[in-house]
């Protein structure tokens, strides 16, 4: 593959083709004038009556290639590890303008350049390398860019370059030569493809496979590929998290049922991952069956939103699956009464312990029936948080409890009870 210089390299390629087709057409003599090659916009070609005849290159458009712009993706695995590197694939599309100084020679210019490109559709790799990395005669000195472009790697590239005339509609070419505003010569229109740019970067490449599906202990030959018939996958899938007694949210201690499907097998683990706080934890599974199982969520992991994932090693697998991930949500529960409440005035302070504890950076909030107040920030992992309430309800006013970390609120509720009452978690302000 070639590298970021190949688009410069096909330009001098394209340029050095023309030079040397035209010197070895004898084009001087039919012109009887020394004829110019440059590779610029058409705007800065000098229209001065005295300049020699000249051909001018435009790389005007540059459009990624259909035919290899899949190729070697995905580039990356799950883990957002780099396992390829997939080429950029490009079209180059340019104009071939000719500029004449006298009568019939941009025609007859434009004629030379065109069979030309006519008559080498598909650049080889040692005109390639003829362009790129010319002799040195005489001592000369190669201008910097040329010496530059020795290093493109273009000739090394899977595809060779192919030359293709583009037809532009007058409409086209209009609009074209307006916004380059630049005055209309005769000109033509074609494409080279392909360019591959490759980058060089370290990727992570799989080992061979030695067996598929494992081998059998008795014969050691492979299993093969398993074959099943239905519509579930016979992969550990999680379809469900449901939190107890209908809640939608898990409190620490409470249990926490979990279905889905081939979730039966050994050394079965159930794993809470919280990306806020850069926290993971693994808790053994006992008991349950093959679509259904519970665990106890630990008293110590602090409330927010978790990804819970199940690992478990499957009678017929060598190695352990991970199955998907599904949400759940801790909530805070305050322990009651609170610790202190005291008022001063209008303003009433409590101290409240709650479980499981709150991490900084936590956003914490106490709702006192309809009032709600931000908890004093905490600078460490505490258990205990104070609450200020400016303009608290008069004393002896009781209210429903509630906390909220990271929007998650603790049960209010009682959906078990028919119909459904408030939990009795009250504080009586002083």
């Amino acid at each position: 593959m070639s590298n970021a210089l190949a688009i410069a390299g096909v330009t001098a390629v394209l340029k050095d083709l023309l030079d040397s087709g035209l010197i070895d057409h004898a084009a001087n003599d039919t012109l009887g004038a020394g004829i110019v090659v440059s590779a610029g916009a058409p705007d800065t070609v000098s229209l001065d009556d005295k300049e020699a005849p000249q051909l001018n290159l435009f790389l005007h458009q540059v459009t990624p290639n259909t035919a290899w712009r899949n190729a070697a993706l995905p580039s990356r695995d799950s883990a957002g590890g780099r396992i390829s590197n997939p080429p950029l694939a490009l079209d180059l599309h340019y104009l071939l303008t000719a500029y004449g100084r006298a009568d019939l020679q941009a025609e007859v210019l434009l004629g030379y350049a065109l069979q030309l490109l006519h008559e080498n559709p598909v650049i080889s790799r040692a005109a390639i390398r003829r362009a790129l990395q010319p002799e040195i005669i005489d001592g000369a000195i190669l201008p910097t860019i040329y010496q530059t472009l020795r290093s493109a790697d273009l000739a090394e590239q899977v595809e060779l370059l192919r030359i293709t005339p583009s037809a532009m509609g007058g409409e086209e070419m209009s609009r074209l030569w307006s916004a380059l505003q630049a005055r209309y010569r005769p000109t033509a229109a074609f494409q080279v493809s392909v360019v591959l740019i490759e980058s060089h970067q370290p990727v992570r490449s799989a080992p061979p496979v030695l067996s598929r599906g494992g081998t059998e202990p008795a014969s050691g030959r492979e299993r093969g590929v398993t074959v099943f018939a239905g519509l579930v996958p016979p992969l550990p899938t999680l379809e469900a998290v449901i939190p107890a007694d209908g809640h939608p949210v898990a409190t620490a201690g409470s249990v926490v049922r979990i279905d889905g499907h081939h979730l039966d097998g050994a050394d079965r683990h159930i794993t809470l991952s919280i990306a806020a706080l850069q926290l993971s934890r693994s808790i053994p599974v006992d008991g349950g069956n093959t679509n259904q199982v519970r665990f106890t969520v630990p008293d110590d992991l602090p409330a927010g939103l978790y990804r819970l994932s199940m690992s478990l090693l499957r009678p017929e697998d060598e190695h352990a699956r991970t199955t998907n991930q599904l949400p759940l949500a801790l909530a805070p529960t305050p322990v009651l009464p609170p610790v202190s409440a005291v008022r001063n005035g209008s303003t009433v302070t409590l101290v409240l312990d709650l479980a499981p504890a709150v991490h900084p950076g936590q956003s914490v909030a106490l709702i006192l029936g309809d009032h709600e107040v931000s908890a004093d920030p905490v600078f460490a992992p505490s258990s205990r948080l104070t609450f200020k309430l400016p303009n608290a309800p008069e004393t002896g006013s009781t209210h429903l409890v509630r906390l909220r970390v990271d929007g998650f609120e603790t049960p209010i509720i009682d959906r078990a009870a028919k119909p459904m009452v408030y939990l009795d978690r009250r504080i009586t302000l002083p």
